[in-house]
């Protein structure tokens, strides 16, 4: 609409020109027959396109979100910039709010015939089985570690391209043969991480309430689930609030648009992060998922999930902790060292075949040191 001033028609000449091309061409009162002809169907113009615009409300919203993640996703990942913010309108928020989104394969079963100790949540790409089998060898192979229920699920997104009918049959079968496949209707890419890591938190606080403590953890991870558990059961381990991890203090916003972990100032307008824990893998008692769901609500995102956790944990007046023994929890190795890694709770991996490799050797029966 145009200034008060002014009228909105197709012509877009202000009311004093209307009444001069009058004067000069035709007699008045049929040019301002005319004139109100024009206004009329300006009008119905308007009207039908408010009813066309109101005619797309009943379809869900995360489908629209879904169209939107699908295009911008294109466009990012040919130009690398920044990813655009939906401004949160009504009950639906913004394209990272997990409850836009739908289970579409779930096993919330598994939390409601037992009461897990700690749940390990592993985001890993449908079509990367190769990872979900070797942690099913290895480290979440153990439904109990040191007279604890320990859980291990995988959190999954939407295939994109061609075949995507066969690769859900697929996963599918995979699910009816381990049961511990969690699939929601977003789009699983980088630049999606944090509607995935929200995703999860909000599986956390609506189906797995019971659990004690939770991990998400990235699947190119090895994980000492032994010294893991050992830790969590120290008296010292607070059961509320409590996020740990290999935190990451006063850790600056990269500005290069060049860079994939690019945020613009709009996006996130503070130089620095709030202190996080680094995403490879990091625990918390299972009171937060409900929490960070809340406050997300209110949470403008961006795709660097783990500082939009630290982010979260800023507006909700809390800070991650650090570990009893923080050199537990650590990134890249060298080389694999089998006392190093008897002591350690996290090192990133290049491979699945290196996890199977190191696991199986760190099991042999003769001490790791």
């Amino acid at each position: 609409m145009g200034d008060q001033g002014t009228d909105s028609g197709v012509t877009g000449l202000k009311r004093g020109d209307v009444e001069g091309l009058c004067r000069q061409r035709r007699p008045m009162l049929h040019c301002w027959f005319q004139v109100l002809l024009g206004l009329v169907l300006v009008v119905l113009f308007f009207s039908l396109s408010s009813s066309l615009l109101s005619s797309w409300s009943p379809f869900p919203l995360h489908e629209h979100y879904q169209f939107w993640n699908m295009t911008q996703e294109l466009q990012l990942f040919q130009s690398d910039k920044a990813l655009p913010t939906v401004a949160p309108t009504g009950s639906q928020y913004h394209e990272a709010y997990p409850r836009n989104y739908h289970f579409i394969m779930d096993n919330k079963e598994v939390c409601e015939t037992r009461t897990p100790f700690l749940v390990l949540m592993v985001p890993v790409a449908p079509s990367n089985v190769g990872a979900r089998d070797a942690i099913r060898q290895t480290w979440g192979n153990s439904s109990i570690v040191r007279g604890e229920v320990v859980l291990t699920l995988f959190m999954l997104g939407l295939s994109g391209g061609d075949g995507v009918e066969q690769q859900q049959e697929k996963l599918k079968q995979e699910n009816l043969q381990h049961y511990d496949l969690i699939q929601s209707d977003f789009m699983d890419t980088y630049i999606n991480l944090t509607i995935k890591t929200m995703v999860i938190m909000d599986w956390l606080a609506t189906r797995c309430q019971t659990a004690a403590y939770a991990m998400k953890i990235d699947s190119d991870m090895f994980l000492n689930i032994d010294n893991l558990v050992t830790m969590l059961q120290m008296p010292v381990i607070p059961k509320e609030n409590y996020l740990t991890g290999m935190l990451m203090w006063d850790r600056p916003v990269v500005r290069s648009k060049d860079s994939k972990w690019y945020v613009s100032e709009e996006l996130y307008p503070e130089p620095l992060y709030p202190t996080y824990t680094l995403g490879m893998g990091y625990v918390f008692s299972n009171d937060l998922p409900e929490k960070f769901v809340a406050v997300s609500k209110s949470t403008k995102p961006f795709h660097i999930e783990d500082a939009y956790i630290g982010m979260c944990m800023k507006k909700l007046g809390l800070a991650p902790t650090s570990a009893p023994n923080p050199s537990q929890f650590k990134a890249y190795n060298v080389k694999y060292d089998r006392c190093e890694y008897s002591k350690i709770i996290t090192y990133i991996l290049a491979t699945s075949q290196e996890l199977i490799n190191y696991w199986n050797d760190l099991h042999k029966p003769e001490p790791p040191c």
